[in-house]
This record gives C-alpha cells, sequence and structure tokens, in this order.
C-alpha cells in the first residue's frame, strides 16, 4: 500500500510482482463496520471516504472519514447497496480502493467486478471466487469434490413448490430451508412437519429475494445437538495460506449468531486440526484471496460437515483478532495490495480466551422482534472490546439490521473471560428501546454455556430458562421507578436543580399516588415521605419498602435499602421512565395523570396493528375471506428480516389497509378482522 499524502513514506521492502498499492480506500458500509475500517487504514496512513446517505449525514463514520460522499436513495439501506453510486463516489472521491465491510455487498460478486472494471482494487476476492462459493449449491459440489464432507440435502435447479416438497420428504424432517445465494441466518427457516413446509418455504423464498435478489433455494437434513465452528482463513495471491484458528457459533436466535467464543470449548488438537485440513481444503476448490470463513456443522462424535463459505470477515472477527493479537483489517489490506502474508502457520501464536455477544434493539420475550427508535442513554462498559457508533441520542433506524453493537471480552481462559464479559454486560447502560442485553446476560449464566456445552440448540432447549425473570421482579422495579420518578424529576417532568427540595413533592409527608405501567401490567403505587432522610414506597398492597439516604443526581440515583446501599441508572422520554437497576432495565409509564386504560383482551376489537415499523412484502389473505386466530394476514420486513403478522382472532377479514411496498410505523393499522 502506498501512504497518504499526510505520511511520510517509511523504508519499505520492494513489493512483489503483481502488487497493487492503493493510498485512499473507500468503505462502501456504515456504522460500527465502517468505523471498525476506518480504524485500522488511519493506523496504516491510508486517506479514506466514507459513503452515506441522507439520514447519516452527521453519522460517526462520517465524522471519522477524511472525505464523504452522500448518495441519495429512494430508501436508506439502498445508499449502501448501489453499485454504480458506490463507483460513482470512488471515482469522484479519487478513492483507488474499496472495502466492502462485512455486509449489504461484500459477498456480491457484480460489485467486486465493477470495482475491478472500474480500475478499483477490491479489499476482498475476485468476482469469480465469491461468484462460485455464494452460490451454495455450487459450492458444495465443488467441495465435495476436493473431499470435504457436506450435508446430506437438495441444491437442484427446479424449483417449484411441488419439487421442493418432494425432496423435503425424501431427505427427512425436520428439514433446513436456506437461501441458495446468500447467508447470515436470511432465507433460511427449519420446519418440523411436511404440514408447515408451504407457509415456511413462501417465508424463506420472500426474504430470500428481498435481501439477495435471488429467491432460490436449497434443502439440507437439520442436524440436532451439533454445534455451528467456523474456521477462519487467509491467502493471499502468491500461493500463501493459512487458518487462524476456529470459532464457536452455536449460540444463536433466528439462525444468527448471538455469541461467538475463540477458541470452541469442544475442540480439542485433533478436532483442531481435521477443521483446519478441511477448512484449507475448501480454498482448492477456488482460486483464493483474502479473508474467508469456512463454516462447519459438528456433532458429539467430533464428525464435521462444510455448511458454507463466507466470503468477507465476519462480524464476530475481533474473537481471533484477541487470542492471536493480530489486525485482521490490515491483513486484508495488505493482501489486496498484493503482499504476501504477514505470517505462516509455523509463526502463529493464540493466547488466552475470547468472547463476543452481539447487542441488537430487540424484544427476546416476543420472539426477538426487533425495535428502531431513539437510544436515549448509552454508556459503553470499561474493560471491554465495544464495537459500535453510538450516543445517547442515536437514532436506531428501522432499514437496518437489528445489531447496535458488539462486546469483547478476553481473558487468560474461558471462565475469566465469560465473568469480565458479565460483569461488563451488567455495566453497559443503553436505555430508551428495548434490547437483548438481559437475554446475553442469562445466555452466559446458564449452566449449560458456563460448562461449554451449548449447541445450536440451545437457546431453544432452554428457553424456558433464558426467559425467567433475571435479578429483580416486576414490583421491585416499579418501586424503584416509583422512587426514581419522584426523586427525579417535579411535577412537570423537569429535573430538579437537587434531588429533594423545598416544594418538590417528596418534601411533604402525604401520600402521593401513582399508577404505573410495566411490562405491560398496571400497577398502583404509593410515596410517602417518612422523615429528612426516609422515603416508603407501597407497590400494588404490598408492605412497604423503605429507602434511606436518597441522592439522585445525572441520571444516577443513589439509596440504600435495608442496610444495602445500591444505584439505579435511568431517563425519561415523553412517556415515562427507562430504569437499569440490579442487572435489569424496564421501561416503566407513568400514567398517574391519565385516565385508566380500558381493560379487556387486547384483540378483542379485531384490529391488526403493526408490531414494529417496516415494510409491507406481502398480504397472505383476502379481505372477505374466514380467518382462525393465529393465521398469518401480511407480513413486514424490518431491519433485514420478515415478520408475520397474525389474526388477533377467528372471523371475517374485513379490510387490509396497507399495500406491498409501504412502509408503515410502529401500531400503524394493517388488518381488521369481524
Amino acid at each position: 500500500m502506498k501512504p497518504s499524502a499526510a505520511v511520510q513514506p517509511q523504508p519499505q521492502p520492494a513489493m512483489p510482482a503483481g502488487s497493487t498499492p492503493f493510498g485512499r480506500l473507500l468503505i462502501a458500509n456504515r456504522g460500527e463496520i465502517a468505523l471498525r475500517i476506518l480504524r485500522t487504514a488511519h493506523r496504516l496512513g491510508l486517506a479514506t471516504v466514507a459513503v452515506h446517505g441522507p439520514a447519516d449525514a452527521d453519522a460517526p463514520h462520517v465524522r471519522a472519514a477524511g472525505v464523504a460522499v452522500r448518495i441519495d436513495a429512494a430508501r436508506p439501506a439502498d445508499a449502501y447497496r448501489s453499485i454504480e453510486a458506490l463507483v460513482d463516489a470512488a471515482r469522484r472521491s479519487g478513492a483507488d480502493a474499496v472495502h466492502p465491510g462485512y455486509g449489504f455487498l461484500a459477498e456480491n460478486a457484480a460489485f467486486a467486478q465493477a470495482c475491478r472494471a472500474a480500475g478499483l482494487v477490491f479489499v476482498g476476492p475476485s468476482a469469480e471466487a465469491i461468484a462460485a462459493m455464494g452460490d451454495k449449491a455450487g459450492a458444495k459440489a465443488r467441495v465435495a469434490a476436493v473431499g470435504v464432507p457436506c450435508i446430506a440435502g437438495y441444491a437442484g435447479d427446479a424449483q417449484d413448490d411441488a419439487r421442493l416438497a418432494a425432496e423435503a420428504e425424501s431427505i427427512g424432517y425436520p428439514v433446513m430451508i436456506k437461501a441458495r445465494a446468500g447467508g447470515g441466518g436470511r432465507g433460511m427457516r427449519r420446519v418440523e412437519r411436511a404440514a408447515d413446509f408451504p407457509a415456511a418455504l413462501r417465508s424463506a423464498r420472500s426474504e430470500a429475494e428481498g435481501s439477495f435478489g435471488d429467491g432460490a433455494l436449497i434443502l439440507e437434513c437439520a442436524l440436532d445437538g451439533a454445534r455451528h465452528i467456523e474456521v477462519q482463513v487467509f491467502a493471499d495471491r502468491h500461493g500463501g495460506r493459512l487458518h487462524l484458528g476456529e470459532r464457536d457459533c452455536s449460540v444463536q436466535r433466528r439462525h444468527q449468531k448471538l455469541i461467538e467464543e475463540a477458541p470452541a470449548p469442544a475442540v480439542d488438537a485433533a478436532l483442531r486440526e481435521r477443521l483446519g485440513a478441511s477448512a484449507l481444503a475448501v480454498l482448492d476448490a477456488v482460486a483464493y484471496e483474502g479473508a474467508g470463513t469456512v463454516e462447519f456443522l459438528v456433532d458429539a462424535g467430533g464428525r464435521h460437515w462444510f455448511m458454507e463459505m463466507n466470503t468477507r470477515l465476519q462480524v464476530e472477527h475481533p474473537v481471533t483478532e484477541a487470542i492471536t493479537g493480530l489486525d485482521l483489517v490490515e491483513w486484508q489490506l495488505r493482501v489486496a495490495a498484493g503482499e504476501r502474508l504477514p505470517l505462516d502457520a509455523a509463526s502463529l501464536r493464540f493466547s488466552g480466551h475470547a468472547i463476543e455477544v452481539r447487542l441488537c434493539a430487540e424484544e427476546p420475550a416476543r420472539d426477538f422482534l426487533p425495535h428502531s427508535g431513539t437510544l436515549v442513554r448509552w454508556q459503553a462498559p470499561k474493560g471491554l472490546r465495544v464495537e459500535h457508533a453510538l450516543a445517547s441520542g442515536a437514532v436506531i433506524a428501522p432499514d437496518f439490521d437489528s445489531m447496535i453493537a458488539k462486546l469483547v471480552a478476553h481473558g487468560p481462559d474461558r471462565e475469566a473471560a465469560r465473568r469480565r464479559l458479565v460483569a461488563g454486560l451488567h455495566d453497559l447502560v443503553a436505555l430508551g428501546l428495548p434490547t437483548n442485553r438481559e437475554y446475553l446476560l442469562r445466555c452466559l449464566e446458564d449452566p449449560v454455556f458456563v460448562a461449554g456445552a451449548a449447541t445450536t440448540a440451545f437457546t431453544g432447549e432452554r428457553a424456558a430458562a433464558l426467559a425467567a425473570a433475571a435479578h429483580a421482579d416486576d414490583s421491585d422495579m416499579a418501586a424503584v421507578g416509583a422512587l426514581t420518578l419522584f426523586a427525579a424529576f417535579d411535577d412537570r417532568g423537569a429535573a430538579p436543580a437537587t434531588a429533594v427540595s423545598p416544594g418538590h413533592p417528596l418534601a411533604h409527608r402525604l401520600p402521593v399516588p401513582m399508577r404505573l405501567i410495566v411490562e405491560g401490567e398496571e400497577l398502583r403505587a404509593t410515596v410517602t415521605r417518612l422523615d429528612a432522610n426516609r422515603v416508603a414506597v407501597e407497590v400494588a398492597g404490598a408492605p412497604p419498602v423503605v429507602f434511606e439516604d436518597l441522592a439522585c443526581d445525572a441520571g444516577l440515583l443513589r439509596f440504600r435499602r435495608d442496610g444495602i446501599a445500591e444505584q439505579a441508572v435511568f431517563c425519561r422520554d415523553a412517556r415515562g421512565l427507562w430504569l437499569q437497576w440490579r442487572g435489569c432495565s424496564r421501561r416503566i409509564d407513568d400514567t398517574s395523570r391519565t385516565a385508566p386504560a380500558r381493560r379487556g383482551p387486547a384483540a378483542a376489537d379485531g384490529k391488526l396493528r403493526a408490531a414494529m415499523a417496516g415494510r409491507v412484502v406481502a398480504l397472505l389473505a383476502r379481505p372477505g375471506e374466514r380467518v382462525e386466530a393465529g393465521a398469518p394476514l401480511l407480513t413486514l420486513e424490518a431491519m433485514k428480516m420478515e415478520h408475520a403478522h397474525a389474526a388477533p382472532r377467528s372471523g371475517i377479514l374485513v379490510a387490509i389497509h396497507v399495500a406491498p411496498g409501504e412502509q408503515v410505523a410502529a401500531g400503524h393499522l394493517v388488518a381488521e378482522v369481524e
């Protein structure tokens, strides 16, 4: 690579034949991905170019880059998907190389080819390699030809529903439906029985088409109790190749990874050697250059099967960086410039254990329903590597993935890394919309995970335990919430200068009634000041809880209860309070000044409302039809996943108020059943 004009060149060895040095790098991605690549590019002395849509004009990755190019698009995500616009942005900004990140166009052969045709260095494998390994059916054939075992299934060109249903019967249930042209869990469905196959097929095909522009599918036998193990590989154009060990990615939801770790806890030296040999054999199946990940399923007996190859750097690459001390983005850039791999296999050193979790804006209790909105308060924990592009007040848009941050812990052994990650998640503050923070904590503290025994069935088999309440119940949260509302805000909802001042609601001793909504349940509370040092809070008729030594400042409430000093973090929005205490985060709506909500079943009026902001991608029923409660009526796409919306009750579907392609807000009336 050649340095930018602002960096003085240092003596370097002669570049090998076939080198393609570059000095200005365009990052064709956004958010934490772009920031991650920018960090390494700046360290290497490269000039940098960011791209952005209109809504991202002041985004962190835009501010961090030397130059930024605006790309106008009908939908925000399209600014990062338009091949023509991105190549034009590189031309206009003077970039001579493009890094695709590890999303959007990172595995798009047409993008790699367009960069090559424009004379740009594409930081990744060739268009031919991407196309060869991106087609799952073709990839499996290539890999099988070099002796790597593959999962039994169907990968033929006949894609009609009847043929696919017949092939599923032949394979035997349970069966996996997968998008032929992509990965990341999109277009993937597990089907347990034949009766569920048509609906799953329709949904998988629609999602594959929306995500990858190709609705073709493959079928595979579903392996129960297997582990998802992937191997990081690198190759240069001079024949150098090696693997950097494995990662365990078995803890998943919706077939998307939640927790990744390296090394894999159930992989011994002999299995590691077999996996590494198979991963390198996959490289023999295609002329490859750059970073890649070969993914396997491994059963309890140590047998492994090839699943797919991702021709890019993975979201979870930081755990490999943690145990090797390497910068894999630097390796990508050097290989793309024509340099040889910085190390050979004999020079690699591994140290300790690393675990990564993906923080997502979603609601695990509602089948991981994604959420967009404003992150009112954000505070990253110390002591962990946190990859993010967030700040208090950041807007989480519905057009992108629900993952908003990654947290990585490294320790001398697995238990040390796990404990550090648990402590960091407790210290993390992400308030203003639902996240999976508590769910991740329960995963990390589950005895199966602690023992290193989690398989791809972990979240399903442990669903009841993982859904259990964490360290505080809702009545306790309501008590602390009521205390916070009165200690931190006056009658107009504004923050007072001091915690308890003359004229403040807590400055008198009359009981103050409150009506709070916690987790959808209305709880009545009463707050009473007992004396200058004590406040009593009674919730739902339970015995009063006495709080002492109350102090409140800068979104932090401190108090003493039963002789124990505690603190709670909070922030407020238009409806009420966001509270984090004892490892739990809750939204507490203050309805004390509004009329009581009408009681009765939520579905009694037969009105179906959008569960999240999203785009209508399919209507699954017609007005005038009789539908049963729970029958799917339409599908919304939000945060790169599809979500079926079902009939709230049995009856006649009298109206559908939306059309395919329409963007709707959360709570929008979409259908009515009488």
